[in-house]
């Protein structure tokens, strides 16, 4: 089987043949664990790094250019040197590098004219920052070993996606990707921006069904929840969602209050699970995952059909001990605790009754905490 980092290579080869060497670059995906909707909230997430990644692969080219070529694509797009720094976006899949390389000229890096191609192994749409990791691993490739601080870099990617490519995200799948640890899920505070490493229980599997379906209302309707978040903080008249309590909460009814309430809840959350995986509490995890989910079901509204439908199916199979949906919503993934014995049984049983219902062959990964960004070759 040929590997990820033998694909890009060969792909950059192929589309640049004048290039005699390359340098490659990998960035990991995440997967959330619980804290959903908080991080643009300035909140607290809990994800951990995948063994999925982007990987670009970069050598400097003498045209004055920026071309860079997708292999998942098949597709090329180029601009002159001289225009990126005042280059506007173009709605599809390059505003990823371009936005970056654009964020990297403001921070005062140098760029000089390349052949870039990238190659993802993270699934598009699956809520496992397939976006971040395009722009983590393009950011690092343009720098080509220059030195910037791991929190400056995710900063930057960051600023990319929220001011270029026109995301309001938040900070969790950059700081994810750039700060992943083998081992370890990432406690990540988005007001400060730093983390602690949080180790999870050995005898427990983490588990991601993707349920293949991506409804668009997804795509409007994560603008919408940061506008009524914001909503929320105006009416109470604090910073962020972040300083609100079970008494400021009082102040708020209807939409606002919903959103909220899961904000405030989920953060409470991150704090109980993350104690609970001290303790081996796998029971407990399991719990604050399904609540977790039911409050993004009810009170965020950003679940669908699909992704109840695996939810509510995983909590009665033998070994789970908890799910919830992961990502943004709308479709895209679930993320499940299970006992590392059921493993195979989970994913053939989610899978076979996935089918029989809608039709479709689910994704089904075991992931364990990767480490993150870095160059590789």
């Amino acid at each position: 089987m040929v590997s990820a980092p033998e694909i890009v290579r060969e792909a950059f080869h192929k589309r640049f043949p004048e290039s005699r060497d390359c340098r490659i670059f990998r960035a990991p995906g995440r997967v959330n664990l619980i804290g959903e909707h908080t991080d643009y909230n300035l909140g607290l997430v809990l994800p951990i790094a995948i063994d999925l990644a982007c990987f670009a692969a970069i050598a400097p080219a003498g045209q004055g250019k920026l071309r860079v070529y997708s292999e998942n694509l098949r597709a090329q797009q180029e601009w002159p040197m001289e225009t990126i720094l005042n280059a506007t976006p173009t709605g599809n899949w390059g505003d990823y590098v371009l936005g970056v390389a654009q964020q990297l000229l403001r921070a005062g890096f140098p760029l000089a004219g390349a052949d870039l191609t990238i190659y993802s192994a993270v699934p598009a749409g699956a809520g496992l920052s397939s976006s971040a990791s395009v722009e983590v691993s393009a950011a690092l490739a343009l720098l080509g070993g220059r030195a910037i601080e791991k929190k400056d870099l995710a900063l930057l990617c960051q600023r990319a996606e929220r001011e270029f490519v026109g995301v309001p995200c938040g900070i969790m799948d950059q700081y994810a990707s750039v700060h992943g640890e083998h081992g370890k899920a990432l406690r990540i505070d988005c007001r400060s921006v730093g983390h602690q490493a949080v180790s999870l229980p050995h005898d427990v599997a983490v588990m991601v069904v993707n349920s293949m379906v991506k409804h668009h209302l997804g795509v409007t309707a994560y603008r919408d929840r940061v506008r009524e978040c914001a909503e929320a903080v105006h009416e109470l008249r604090i910073s962020s969602l972040r300083d609100a309590g079970s008494t400021e909460l009082g102040a708020l009814e209807g939409i606002p209050l919903k959103r909220a309430r899961h904000v405030t809840t989920e953060n409470e959350r991150v704090e109980a699970f993350t104690d609970a995986a001290a303790a081996g509490d796998l029971a407990e995890m399991g719990k604050l995952f399904v609540a977790s989910h039911r409050s993004l079901q009810h009170d965020y509204e950003v679940s669908c059909e699909e992704l109840d439908f695996l939810v509510d199916t995983a909590i009665g199979l033998d070994g789970v001990y908890g799910a919830r949906m992961t990502g943004g919503g709308f479709g895209g993934c679930t993320v499940n605790l299970v006992a590392p014995a059921d493993a195979g049984n989970f994913a053939q049983e989610i899978a076979a009754a996935y089918k029989s219902v809608y039709g479709k062959v689910p994704q089904v990964f075991r992931f364990v905490p990767d480490g993150g960004a870095q160059e590789i070759f």
